[in-house]
C-alpha cells in the first residue's frame, strides 16, 4: 500500500480529500437518517391512531417538527405539504458532495494515469529511460487504484443512503397525509 501512496504523487492530495469527504458524509448521514431521528415508531403509531397531541412538541425529529408546524401555524394542506418537502430536503443534506466524490475520484485517477503516461513519453529523449518509465507507470497505476478504491465504496454508500432517504420520504409523506386526514376529521 505504501508503494501506491508514494506512487500517486501530487494526485494523492485531492484523492485523500475525496476520501475524507465521502467518509464524513456517509457516517454523518447514517447517524442523521436513523429512524428514531426522522420518523420514530411511536409518533407514526400515534398519527395512525389519531392521537398526536403528546408528540406535537418534539422538535428533535423530522415528523415532530412537521407536527409542531401544524400545531403552531394551522396551515392548509398545501402549506403543510410544502413544509414537509422542506424537511425532506434536509434529509438530503450533503448528498450532492457525495455525488461529486463518486464522479471526481475516478476522474482524478484517470487524470493521474494520463499524467503518468505523459511523464513517460515527454522526457525529450528519443527513448525513455527505465527510471522514467517506472516513475510514470507507478503514477499511472497508483492514481487509478486510489481513484477506484475511493469511488467504489462511495457509490455503495451513496446508493444505500439514497434508498434510505427514499424510504424515509415515503414514510414522512404517509404521516403528512394522515395528519391532513386528522385535520379534516376534526374540522367536521
Amino acid at each position: 500500500m505504501k508503494f501506491v501512496l508514494e506512487g500517486a504523487g501530487i494526485f494523492l492530495y485531492p484523492l485523500l480529500l475525496c476520501s475524507f469527504v465521502a467518509l464524513y458524509i456517509i457516517v454523518e448521514r447514517l447517524v442523521a437518517l436513523r429512524e428514531s431521528k426522522v420518523v420514530p415508531r411511536q409518533i407514526a403509531s400515534a398519527l395512525l391512531s389519531g392521537k398526536i397531541s403528546e408528540h406535537e412538541g418534539d422538535l428533535s425529529t423530522t415528523v415532530g417538527r412537521i407536527l409542531f408546524f401544524n400545531r403552531n401555524s394551522n396551515p392548509d394542506p398545501e402549506a403543510l405539504k410544502a413544509f414537509a418537502q422542506l424537511e425532506i430536503t434536509r434529509l438530503e443534506r450533503g448528498m450532492f458532495a457525495l455525488d461529486i466524490v463518486v464522479s471526481a475520484a475516478p476522474l482524478l485517477g484517470l487524470l493521474g494515469t494520463v499524467a503518468g503516461l505523459v511523464t513517460v513519453f515527454a522526457t525529450g529523449e528519443s527513448t525513455p529511460t527505465p527510471e522514467s518509465i517506472s516513475r510514470g507507470v507507478a503514477l499511472a497505476l497508483s492514481t487509478t487504484i486510489l481513484g477506484l478504491c475511493i469511488a467504489i465504496p462511495a457509490i455503495v454508500g451513496n446508493s444505500y443512503l439514497n434508498r434510505r432517504i427514499d424510504k424515509l420520504c415515503a414514510r414522512i409523506n404517509i404521516c403528512v397525509e394522515r395528519l391532513i386526514d386528522i385535520k379534516r376529521e376534526s374540522a367536521r
